[in-house]
């Protein structure tokens, strides 16, 4: 070989390890995904088992890195997949262990899911905060417990944050309403306590907020109906007390508002009864007095369940002026007298209407 070959073929080979390097992941974020992987245990499927080699890019299970800067982007790992691997397992996914802080050192992470394990436990890691490039954050079915980072608010760019199903046990940090980009909020099913914040109106780009079953107590903040996006409130299975903000039925789009299951009381805002909201769910909370006659046809409901309440009076005619009621639960109140004939009368059971004062008429007993 020539020494112009050998300097050719040097050049050559310098250039594809180059080459190589710029496409791989950087060690660094290779170290940071195999401790967090040692951090976990699955015996069952065998989703680690493709995290080998060097390049953590190149057919690494739910990694994901970007084109440009070959740097980590996206981790994918949920429990209940149709991908293959669990088909062929039939079988969904189980892992143990705990979220290792070394997620954190993988700076460029846009998108970290983690869900539906059922038995990965420990703490949410507090420095996940300091990831400036995350949008997605969904821990949703684990076994989480500890605190919501405080300063969750830190992450500008977040659009979703889903960590339902879990045994996260603290206040809703006060930081979360500085989450502007902020589209989907689910904290479902879990052990959180205190006040919502009343600027939680700040949520300008919110279009749902699940927050039932938990230990959520206070007011129901009228800053909410600022949310112009809001489509899907469900506030229920908590310990709200007070009144429902009557600026609630003047929200644009929000289509669906569940309370049920509280500790709120009052008369229920007319506003409520024509809005948009298409599934209301009231029940199981200490309202009282008539209730109101001013259903119309701007009233058009899928579901609309008052029951396990102190209404009292007749059930009120405009109902039958409604555009649309699907399904109506007027149970377990203090109503009296005829139950009003045609739609949407006429197409409801017994159990509607059932454990009531004195209501008379079809379906249930004639009246004398």
């Amino acid at each position: 070989m020539t020494m112009f070959s050998y300097i050719t073929l040097l050049a050559t080979l310098t250039i594809f390890i180059s080459t190589c390097t710029v496409r791989s992941c950087p060690p660094s974020d290779r170290a940071a995904l195999l401790a967090f992987k040692a951090a976990l245990h699955e015996p069952y499927l065998g989703i680690f088992n493709s995290w080998a080699g060097t390049d953590c890019c190149h057919n690494w299970y739910g990694v994901s890195c970007d084109m440009e800067t070959k740097r980590v982007a996206d981790i994918n790992l949920r429990g209940e997949s149709e991908d293959p691997i669990f088909q062929k397992a039939g079988r969904s996914g189980y892992i143990t262990g705990s979220i290792s802080p070394s997620i954190c050192k993988l700076k460029r992470l846009s998108s970290l899911t983690i869900a539906d394990w059922k038995g990965i436990s420990g703490p949410i890691p507090a420095c996940i905060t300091s990831l400036p490039f995350l949008r997605i954050l969904d821990l949703i079915g684990n076994r989480l417990s500890g605190q919501i980072p405080e300063d969750i608010g830190r992450l500008h760019r977040l659009t979703v944050l889903n960590i339902a199903d879990n045994l996260v046990t603290s206040r809703i940090p006060r930081s979360l309403t500085n989450l502007s980009s902020l589209m989907h909020l689910d904290l479902r099913n879990n052990r959180i306590w205190g006040s919502l914040p009343r600027d939680f109106g700040r949520l300008r780009m919110l279009s749902r907020a699940l927050l039932s079953r938990n230990y959520i107590g206070g007011t129901i903040p009228d800053s909410i109906s600022k949310i112009y996006r809001l489509a899907d409130l469900d506030l229920s299975l908590n310990r709200l007390s007070g009144e429902i903000p009557a600026s609630l039925g003047k929200m644009a789009v929000l289509a669906t508002l569940n309370l049920d299951a509280n500790n709120l009381s009052g008369k229920i805002p007319y506003s409520l009864f024509n809005s948009a909201i298409g599934n209301l769910n009231l029940s199981k909370n200490s309202f009282h007095g008539y209730l109101p006659d001013v259903f119309g046809p701007g009233s058009y409901f899928m579901v609309l369940d008052l029951s396990y309440n102190n209404f009292w009076g007749p059930i009120p005619k405009s109902l039958s002026q409604a555009s649309f009621i699907g399904h109506l639960d007027l149970s377990h109140n203090r109503l009296c007298g005829r139950i009003p004939a045609g739609p949407p009368f006429d197409h409801l059971e017994a159990s509607s209407f059932a454990y009531n004062a004195c209501l008379c008429g079809k379906p249930l007993g004639a009246c004398r």
